[in-house]
């Protein structure tokens, strides 16, 4: 098997682990500073473990961009999930792809296709929908923060894919400690039950620290643009996962909205798997 089949499937993968997050996060009852605090600490440490004798920390604007970006995915998209539904704060994420297009031909040299750009159209216009839902306060503000965490994941995936010639996993370890400290000061107020333990270990040592193992191995292989359409995958399992686990069901409007993001992707999938190789 090639390796840009390996990085495909293991970049699906990794998004199917990252969609199990949203039901962990509803789970698990304390501060989301708290809960992002403290997974990024466990994802710190067991990155730190499987990757101890190869890191090599350059500190680089590069590694800083994107370490700063995934540290601000990480916390927007905790928020978020407590103060919307789980279903809008991942899918609203997603207008990563549309930053990505305008940047990656300036940013990585790496050319966007005009058909690209149809496909992307589609799914901001699906993400629109979103915010035709009723909406409490709480709810709009976390769909506000749940856009920060597209911008943010754009940042990331860039800065990530423009380390494709050298170890991005120091970024990521990085972003971790970041997100950990910001966290810090809020886990005082209250002590978490047995469950949300559970939930925590769950989320910082396997949703965030061996599926990355999986996503830095990737994402040197694969273009920005791809990669991050392959994620789309976990903007459609989430909320599956959240209605079955909790019983949180998306709105009319957001149920739309995500049946369009959906039609969209699997449509640029089949176009680019038909269009043939130069």
């Amino acid at each position: 098997m090639k390796d840009h089949t390996k990085a495909i499937f293991l970049m699906a993968a990794t998004a199917l682990v990252w969609s199990s997050g949203g039901l962990a996060i509803k789970l698990v009852d304390w501060h989301p500073m708290a809960i992002t605090g403290l997974r990024s600490g466990l994802a710190a440490a067991t990155l730190i473990l499987i990757f101890r004798s190869k890191l090599r920390f350059c500190f680089s604007p590069i590694q800083w961009g994107a370490a700063l970006g995934y540290a601000g995915l990480l916390i927007t998209n905790v928020v978020a999930t407590k103060l919307t539904t789980s279903a809008n704060a991942i899918l609203l994420a997603y207008t990563a792809p549309v930053y990505v297009a305008l940047l990656a031909p300036w940013f990585l040299k790496e050319q966007t296709r005009r058909s690209d750009w149809i496909f992307i159209a589609f799914t901001v216009g699906g993400m629109t929908l979103f915010f035709l839902d009723k909406l409490t306060p709480t709810g709009l503000w976390g769909n506000i923060i749940a856009i920060g965490t597209g911008v943010s994941y754009a940042l990331f995936t860039l800065c990530m894919r423009a380390q494709k010639d050298a170890s991005p996993v120091e970024s990521v370890i990085m972003g971790h400690c970041i997100t950990a400290l910001c966290g810090f000061p809020f886990m005082f107020d209250t002590i978490p039950s047995a469950e949300s333990w559970m939930g925590l270990f769950y989320l910082g040592i396997l949703q965030q620290g061996v599926s990355l193992v999986f996503y830095t191995w990737a994402i040197k292989r694969l273009g920005a643009l791809e990669a991050i359409l392959i994620m789309m995958l976990e903007p459609i399992f989430n909320p599956v996962f959240v209605a079955v686990g909790y019983g949180e069901v998306p709105g009319a409007w957001a149920l739309s909205g995500g049946l369009l993001v959906v039609g969209a992707v699997t449509l640029r999938g089949i176009a680019g798997t038909a269009r043939p190789k130069p």
